[in-house]
């Protein structure tokens, strides 16, 4: 038997997000207000500290920008599908938001 650790809703997102320090082209597969998870190949191992940055496009946020979450976390699980890295879930520590044009 195992039990969710999961805290919140969590909503289907895939947007670009950007990890400071690692190479880019990795995507969020869903996200809470308490966490996401990332999809791709960030070369991030559990218990790790993380900065990153998600653009949240307007048709999310109701208004005519992107909003910026600039967030820091740690990196509570890691999976992968066979010998590639599938994905990192991250907590979420602190968050704030930036808007831009």
């Amino acid at each position: 038997m195992s039990t969710e650790a999961r805290t919140g809703k969590r909503f289907p997102l895939e947007l670009p997000i950007k990890i400071h320090g690692v190479d880019q082209g990795s995507t969020t597969g869903n996200m809470s207000a308490a966490g996401v998870y990332i999809r791709g190949n960030p070369a991030l191992e559990i218990g790790s500290s993380v900065e990153f940055e998600i653009a949240l496009p307007p048709e999310l946020t109701g208004g005519n920008e992107h909003v910026i979450v600039q967030c820091k976390g740690r990196v509570v699980r890691k999976d992968a599908e066979g010998d590639q890295p599938a994905g990192v879930a991250c907590v979420i520590d602190s968050y704030d938001f930036v808007r831009q044009p």
